[in-house]
């Protein structure tokens, strides 16, 4: 049996969102680079060059690849055999992360996520609630996939459906 700490698991939480704040993957570079190498285009090639930079600026600086990251998702594989030494749910805890990540004064993210009761949204200031996906499996380990996506898609907005015949084309 595995026993996690909820310090540790808050922290990993606040830890991961930093490391994928400052770095891409390594597959991605690899595969922008050997784009960046075939690709014929100059205006392409400045385009695949200047990701690159700034990619490289941000690893070596320790500054956001985007700030606009407002939408943390979660997703646990949790270990049937795992045991919680935790005052806290583990959402509560994925949040703690968050509101840490998001507060850390040495990398600014954007915060815009909002808490959602009834009509009323209110920004947390921290981008907590983070959106936390769980699945119960076999084992005696905690699997965390987490992703920190822009908002643009999550904002408020509204939808209409209108008839052919509300046209005037």
């Amino acid at each position: 049996m595995t026993i996690i700490r909820q310090d540790d698991f808050i922290q990993s939480i606040a830890d991961s969102l930093q490391f994928i704040s400052y770095y891409h993957p390594l597959d991605f570079i690899q595969a922008l680079n050997d784009a960046y190498q075939k690709e014929q285009s100059s205006a392409a090639k400045d385009a695949m060059a200047q990701i690159l930079i700034n990619s490289r600026m941000c690893a070596e600086g320790h500054r956001p690849i985007c700030q606009d990251t407002g939408i943390v998702t979660v997703f646990l594989k949790i270990g049937m055999d795992v045991q919680w030494a935790a005052d806290i749910s583990v959402t509560e805890m994925v949040n703690e992360g968050v509101r840490r990540a998001y507060s850390y004064p040495g990398n600014i993210f954007a915060c815009f996520d909002t808490e959602r009761s009834g009509r009323k949204r209110i920004n947390t200031q921290d981008n907590t609630p983070a959106v936390v996906h769980m699945e119960v499996v076999t084992g005696d380990t905690v699997e965390v996939d987490i992703a920190a996506k822009g908002g643009g898609s999550e904002a408020k907005a509204k939808f209409v459906m209108l008839n052919p015949s509300d046209s005037n084309c």
